[in-house]
């Protein structure tokens, strides 16, 4: 499982105690690190405390259900890319059809061979590292998706004094290195200036903006920068 099994951190949400504990163990047997809730509620306060790289979650539990939960994750800017899997005893059509347009990237049903969750797991984190790596600034990009992003990033630049007046502080585990690359991605600078600037190589830059990609919800150098002034994580 490479990447999937040294630092993927999973969050599980399920109100079933005995389910949860057995699919939380098999995770763990399989590499992966794994918290747990037991509701919802539980869920989401364990996302401020630090965000996961993938998210199963239960469809049928009380006060706040999955697809409810889930709603809650596509509503905030940054669990809007979290890779997120339902677990539910109902695999009818319809219910598969509502867990994918509520915005769900894949649906199990219950009961389930513990393999294939594994491996579903490792699909979504591998397409995940792909998406991030595609957006990624690399060593020979596309000149005119540079030009574009270099000029709505100064766009937003100019505005940053109005958006740091509306920024709302927002705290993320970020290393002091995540944090200097944030610090000159959101100045405008590019993967190579940057990379000279903390005197380093482009292919260290590009894995950590991946991974500022990852903790931020975010696809793209612009949303990044936009993220990072409206919550307050740049000068």
């Amino acid at each position: 499982m490479e990447q999937a099994v040294s630092d993927a951190e999973i969050l599980l949400v399920d109100d079933e105690p005995g389910l949860r504990e057995a699919v939380q163990a098999y995770l763990e047997d399989s590499g992966f690190r794994v918290r747990t809730a037991a509701n919802a509620q539980e869920g989401w306060e364990q996302l401020q405390q630090a965000r996961p790289d993938l998210v199963i979650t239960d469809v049928m539990m009380p006060r706040v259900d999955g697809y409810q939960f889930l709603a809650q994750l596509r509503g905030d800017d940054r669990f809007k890319a979290l890779p997120v899997i339902l677990l539910t005893a109902r695999g009818m059509t319809g219910d598969r059809i509502q867990g994918y347009e509520a915005g769900c990237d894949d649906y199990i049903a219950k009961p389930f061979d513990p393999d294939e969750l594994v491996v579903r797991v490792e699909n979504l984190l591998r397409r995940r590292r792909e998406t991030i790596a595609a957006v990624a600034d690399t060593g020979n990009p596309d000149l005119a998706e540079v030009a574009r992003q270099v000029a709505e990033i100064r766009a937003m630049l100019q505005q940053k004094p109005q958006l740091q007046t509306q920024a709302t502080p927002l705290a993320l585990d970020l290393t002091p290195r995540e944090e200097s690359v944030l610090k000159l991605v959101a100045q405008g600078l590019m993967n190579k200036e940057i990379a000279r600037e903390l005197d380093t190589s482009v292919r260290n830059i590009e894995k950590y903006v991946s991974r500022l990609f990852s903790k931020t919800g975010t696809n793209s150098r612009t949303e990044l920068v936009r993220f990072s002034l409206e919550h307050g994580l740049a000068d």
